[in-house]
């Protein structure tokens, strides 16, 4: 009996039996492809482990139906028979897992990543992507419909069970649909009925080269979120006519390239925050409908299904974080499963900066053919962590997984390092899931975890260690600020606020806009303090991925932090400070305190303890050098494998 039976009841879709109700969404993940665009070992291993985590039914992301609509440049090119060898052997890789594996095909429209984008009105992409397209001409949308049709052709040749049409967030087909991309006043615009035609007509030329038995899918957005964009409205009308057109499944997502609400949100985003969009379709039709959006818990997975909210459960970035979160949830062990955590940095923000893409949580995406199963290490050694922050709890966790005897000693009262501080902040809880999950898995693992215990001789003639790992992290430097030390403001750090060791006054200056000095002032308005935050550098929050940077910035223009940045202090007075902006004197007076969050240096005093040992010593995380969440893991979980 699993542990969430709706959840894992199986499901029939057009001419597909699926073993349960979770389908992984296709994700750009822009690797594993060659110079043609053919998949590689790369893009099969990565779909391989998510076939053997226990998902029903998984999709391939982004493949290109025709040169002129690559999104990204390291996406399955589908335009040629030539791909279908290097296709077939995915499928076949996949088939001992039970589970159902389609690609996704799409056109990237005026959404594409290069010089020569076309759409069907000149109209440039509101946001991400720069240029104007070329408005397509009759004959070129006819031949872009026979492109999906033979790049379905394609799917179906070598072994795939389905194909999702990608009609969603902005792309070519989308872009027919919204009056604010479609100015077109011929067969393909102005009416509801031309707006949608060229996916009726691709859709027409999929049947004639798959037959009617091949199952196709459609991922449409409920809402555009944008001005003049596809509203819910039109979901709600076009849904019943795809239904009549015998597609398998409606997949219900939402936004576009610049909408107020993002396709891939970040942890400020309430989990399920599109299930309404596919409630509403699912009441329209009879056809299975899926639902996304921030889906973490299988508890909410289960409970969608149970209420009848939706047919199938996608999840996208919990299956980056941990590719055996299905067979974990069946087995009842939630705890175990590793947490996607919001913030969009390895995964999304990566791939629009034309990277290959990855997990903050996970460092093993992509490299999954290079890794294979982890081995026991040739030989157990006595490790000692120090530092229970993301790179010490990493590190601990993978050298216990290799068989190491580890012990990790951390000197505050709790694990979690900056971590858990960070996780205090409004909207950023989704980080201490990161720290539930790592100290579950230290118990299981049986590392034994001393709170409270500083290094020392003492315990390094305790414990003996063969090797020693300083994760010790780091803290805010103490700038030279001209007047600072001698004025009247309470002086304190980011970390002191968030701790609890300080309490600022009602007036405070941030010095800072980095991701940590802004989720400070955000924090501190929420309490009712008014906060500017003074940046010296160009760019605020340069280290946050833009989708997370974008919902911090909103949150902290309702808050009215005043924000400034290229900042160059003059000096601070008795209750002030002057500044320039751009050369532009500025001045505040009437503060009370001001917190240091600007430049972090690493804390590695400890280290001089080993200085008359025979031991080998190894830095990561902050206490390398400060960085952001994602460098800490991997550093942790790379060393943890190595020894």
């Amino acid at each position: 009996m699993t542990a969430y039976p709706h959840l894992f009841q199986p499901i029939q879709i057009g001419t597909m039996t699926v073993k349960n109700r979770l389908l992984m969404s296709a994700m750009s993940i822009n690797f594993g492809v060659d110079d043609h665009g053919y998949v590689t070992d790369s893009l099969i291993q990565y779909m391989v482990a998510r076939a053997r985590g226990g998902v029903g039914m998984m999709l391939v992301g982004g493949g290109g139906i025709h040169p002129s609509g690559v999104e990204l440049p390291h996406l399955p090119a589908l335009w040629e028979d030539d791909c279908v060898p290097a296709l077939a052997r995915m499928a076949e890789a996949v088939r001992p897992f039970d589970c159902r594996l389609g690609m996704q095909l799409m056109h990237g429209g005026r959404q594409s990543y290069h010089d020569e984008k076309v759409a069907p009105s000149a109209i440039p992409a509101p946001a991400v992507v720069k240029g104007t397209p070329r408005a397509l001409t009759i004959e070129e949308i006819g031949m872009l419909a026979g492109a999906f049709g033979d790049a379905a052709r394609r799917c179906q040749a070598a072994g795939f069970d389905f194909i999702e049409i990608h009609a969603a967030h902005g792309y070519l087909i989308n872009q027919f649909f919204a009056p604010n991309s479609n100015h077109r006043t011929d067969a393909y615009g102005g009416s509801f009925e031309n707006r949608i035609r060229f996916l009726m007509a691709l859709l027409a030329d999929i049947r004639h080269k798959c037959g009617a038995a091949f199952p196709v899918g459609i991922r449409i957005n409920g809402e555009d979120y944008i001005d003049n964009g596809w509203t819910l409205a039109d979901a709600l009308r076009l849904a019943p006519i795809l239904e009549s057109e015998g597609v398998a499944y409606l997949h219900v997502s939402a936004g576009v390239y610049g909408s107020k609400q993002l396709t891939i949100p970040s942890m400020y985003v309430p989990q399920g925050c599109f299930v309404d969009l596919a409630v509403a379709v699912k009441e329209r039709v009879r056809c299975p409908v899926v639902t996304v959006g921030r889906i973490k818990s299988p508890a909410l997975a289960d409970e969608l299904i149970q209420s009848g909210k939706a047919d199938v459960v996608a999840l996208g970035r919990s299956l980056l974080a941990d590719p055996h979160w299905p067979c974990k949830a069946a087995a009842g062990e939630v705890d175990r499963i590793r947490p996607c955590v919001g913030c969009c940095l390895g995964c999304i923000h990566t791939v629009l900066q034309l990277e290959p893409g990855g997990c903050v949580v996970n460092p093993d995406v992509g490299r999954e053919y290079l890794l294979g199963d982890t081995p026991a290490a040739a030989q157990a050694r006595r490790v000692l962590v120090v530092g229970g922050g993301p790179a010490g709890l990493a590190a601990a966790r993978m050298a216990a997984v290799q068989g190491h005897t580890v012990t990790l000693c951390e000197q505050e009262g709790t694990l979690g390092g900056a971590l858990a501080l960070a996780a205090k902040a409004p909207g950023r809880g989704d980080l201490g899931d990161l720290l539930i999950y790592f100290r579950a898995e230290l118990e299981r693992l049986g590392v034994a975890c001393r709170l409270r215990t500083p290094l020392d001789q003492t315990l390094l003639d305790e414990v003996r260690p063969d090797v020693v790992v300083m994760a010790t992290g780091s803290l805010p430097e103490m700038p030279m600020l001209k007047g600072l030390y001698q004025s009247s403001l309470q002086i304190c750090t980011v970390t002191e606020v968030f701790s609890g060791q300080a309490a600022t006054g009602a007036r405070v200056v941030v010095w800072g806009g980095n991701q940590a000095g802004l989720v400070l002032a955000d924090h501190l308005a929420e309490q009712g303090k008014a906060v500017t935050v003074l940046h010296p550098k160009a760019h605020f929050g340069e280290e946050m991925s833009s989708n997370d940077r974008y919902y911090l910035r909103e949150r902290l223009a309702r808050g009215r932090v005043v924000l400034f940045k290229k900042v160059v202090v003059t000096r601070f007075a008795d209750k002030g400070v002057d500044f320039t902006v751009e050369g532009r004197p500025e001045h505040l007076d009437a503060l009370d305190t001001v917190v240091l969050a600007d430049r972090f240096t690493p804390l590695r005093e400890a280290a001089n303890l080993l200085r008359q040992r025979d031991v080998a010593c190894h830095f990561i995380g902050d206490a390398k050098q400060p960085r952001h969440l994602m460098y800490a893991v991997s550093e942790g979980e790379e060393l943890g494998r190595s020894l």
